[in-house]
């Protein structure tokens, strides 16, 4: 007599013989070392990155401990990656001419990569009233489909 497969769907033998712990572990967000010139700044990004006296604090501690948070970033259509979150470490690390940096690479709409962006941003520990209230932020921060109430934390 036949037996009914129901619904069991495999891949390869990889998926008869793996567990389920180790199918969630392939599923969650890893640290890739990618390499910096594959990394591209989020088009129109409306925070600033200087070359200040805290950048030059930034480059000589990624010098001594590496880039010890990783940024994050989405896969571009045409190659590489946009940078949602650590323009700064990116730019400290190419100041500190280091080749590669930690990435999470994150699927993202554009209205999700813009919220983590601005939130990621905000939390910083100095950052530009210009920066906090500007309207491209505030625009930028509010994509089509989010309630007023929660685009008012991002006009300062």
């Amino acid at each position: 007599m036949p037996i009914d497969s129901g619904n069991l769907a495999l891949k390869g033998l990889d998926d008869l013989f793996s567990t389920e712990e180790n199918r969630q572990e392939e599923q969650r967000e890893q640290v890739q070392q990618i390499p910096i010139d594959e990394l591209y700044p989020f088009k129109d990004h409306p925070f600033k990155v200087l070359d200040d006296e805290a950048m030059q604090r930034t480059v000589e501690s990624i010098k001594q401990l590496g880039v010890t948070n990783p940024l994050i970033a989405r896969p571009r259509p045409d190659g590489g990656y946009e940078i949602i979150s650590g323009h700064r470490r990116q730019h400290a690390a190419q100041l500190a001419r280091l080749k590669t940096l930690p990435v999470i690479v994150r699927d993202m709409s554009d209205d999700a990569a813009v919220l983590l962006m601005v939130d990621s941003n905000l939390q910083r520990e100095q950052i530009l009233p210009s920066e906090r209230a500007s309207p491209e932020t505030r625009r930028r921060a509010c994509p089509s489909g989010h309630r007023a109430s929660h685009c008012a934390q991002y006009e300062g």
